[in-house]
């Protein structure tokens, strides 16, 4: 359902949050069963990495949810701690159980932040990589724009971010009945062009750009890109 940014609800964020809460197990169980562009893109970014290991590495994660692929991906690299941000409190204590056994220093390495990415803030040049993996495509495209300008801000020179956007331009897009019955969801994004120009207008290089979906899943443009 395609609206524009005045029909949307007031509490949009909120209904987001809430829908998160109510589908956690049905929502994690949908994404588990095929997530290899997640973990090719994720893989590549892992390889850019500084390879120094008496270096700590801080990589944001943008959506951690349960922390099933991603956030393990980035922790079985021994110099990164990471930041891991959801709106949804479900998820986040799911993804406690779920790192809890993963590996002996791994819950020491991961700083949980629940809440909206839009509140987050830090220090210009101090992290060294962004991850936002289906999550930065449920802000408001106007705040997707703002997202990717802090993102230089916070990252070091030479730092990298992997997010993938909406594989088309649409304002608004809801679906109130996502994965669950209770899943009322909200889209939005600029399109491959427009992000393309976002990106070098906040200084960074695009090193991938790709489109690309899962099977049962939608296409969607994934970037990798190094701040300059």
């Amino acid at each position: 359902m395609d609206l524009t940014k005045a029909q949307l609800p007031g509490d949009l964020k909120s209904k987001v949050k809430e829908t998160y809460d109510a589908i956690a197990a049905n929502y994690n169980e949908w994404t588990g069963r095929n997530e290899t562009t997640r973990e090719d893109f994720l893989k590549e970014l892992l390889k850019l990495l500084p390879n120094d290991p008496n270096r700590r590495l801080t990589v944001l994660e943008l959506g951690c949810g349960a922390a099933l692929t991603s956030t393990k991906m980035l922790l079985s690299v021994p110099s990164v701690d990471v930041i891991a941000n959801d709106m949804s409190a479900a998820q986040i204590e799911s993804a406690r159980e779920n790192l809890a056994n993963f590996a002996e220093t791994a819950k020491d390495r991961v700083n949980f932040k629940e809440g909206d990415m839009m509140q987050l803030s830090f220090p210009d040049n101090s992290l060294d990589a962004v991850v936002g993996l289906y999550s930065v495509i449920h802000l408001p495209r106007e705040e997707q724009s703002e997202l990717v300008t802090r993102m230089s801000r916070w990252l070091r020179p030479g730092g990298h971010m992997l997010v993938n956007f909406t594989s088309g331009a649409d304002e608004a897009n809801i679906n109130p009945n996502w994965i669950a019955e209770k899943g009322w969801m909200f889209w939005s994004g600029w399109g491959p062009e427009h992000t393309t120009k976002l990106l070098e207008a906040a200084d960074f290089e695009i090193l991938e750009g790709k489109l690309r979906g899962d099977p049962g899943d939608a296409i969607f443009f994934w970037v990798i890109a190094k701040k300059k």
